[in-house]
């Protein structure tokens, strides 16, 4: 059950963040994007109209003020909050690694009889902390050597809960995978509405009407251009906490096996 209320409270937690977001961004849109992108056409049109030849700029508000273009930034921003939210947890995680979690002299072993002991002292540190997989990993490994007395059980432990943490962590993972994906897919939403639009004016523009292609076009490269330029960051980024999270799980893998399987003594 508590796994269960844990689960809902996350996914409660990052839709949240999803909601303000996109309150927060549109109301940015409608306040500073799409009036600057107005205000820009306006006066690109009246330097046209006195400049024969002239070549209209584009500006970053006519890039990206597009419907697909703001539903891209609103997913991707949200995937950016939720990647420094684990960076974050990770880095906290790392903190332990410094930590003489089970505030063991030099010199000093353990012997089964000792465990309870040291896993008392694991279940006083906050309840946050408690989660992490350092204190998971200890704790097991302490749990297995006081059942077992077999340092070598201990150890296998310790290798066994480390890779399902290591895959914990990476299952975790899954509704930012879903906002790397939504990502690209929503500016090919544009690309295609924008197709669409460009050839239902195909007919205008052989008559000389080009602007429904033109602006159907624009829609279309616009949504791409600023689609697959999030993408890039937003991969770049979902590797960089995949690579943290394994390494944190080596490194804990390692501080395992120094700081308490090489003082496990079983009187044998």
């Amino acid at each position: 059950m508590a796994v269960y209320q844990n689960y809902l409270r996350d996914r409660t937690s990052k839709l949240g963040i999803l909601v303000l977001l996109t309150v927060a961004i549109q109301i940015f849109y409608t306040i500073v994007v799409r009036p600057g992108a107005e205000e820009w056409q306006a006066k690109q049109q009246e330097i046209a109209k006195v400049t024969p030849g002239y070549k209209g700029e584009r500006s970053l508000y006519q890039i990206i003020a597009g419907e697909e273009q703001e539903a891209t930034i609103i997913i991707a921003t949200w995937a950016m909050v939720l990647s420094a939210i684990r960076f974050a947890e990770l880095r906290s995680q790392r903190k332990l690694l410094s930590a003489d979690l089970m505030n063991l002299p030099p010199g000093i072993v353990i012997v089964p009889e000792d465990c309870r002991e040291y896993l008392r002292r694991l279940e006083q540190l906050p309840t946050k902390e408690r989660d992490y997989v350092v204190p998971r990993v200890l704790g097991s490994a302490l749990k297995r050597f006081g059942a077992t007395r077999q340092v070598q059980d201990a150890s296998t432990t310790v290798h066994n809960v480390c890779e399902s943490e290591a895959a914990r962590l990476d299952a975790e993972l899954a509704i930012l995978r879903f906002g790397v994906w939504a990502t690209p897919a929503l500016g090919f939403v544009g690309t295609v509405r924008g197709i669409g639009l460009a050839l239902a004016g195909a007919e205008l523009a052989m008559k000389g009407d080009t602007s429904a292609v033109t602006g159907g076009l624009g829609i279309s490269f616009n949504s791409t251009l600023v689609a697959l330029t999030l993408s890039i960051v937003l991969v770049y980024t979902l590797h960089e906490i995949q690579l943290a999270q394994e390494r944190l799980v080596l490194d804990i893998e390692h501080y395992t096996d120094e700081k308490l399987i090489s003082r496990l003594h079983n009187h044998s």
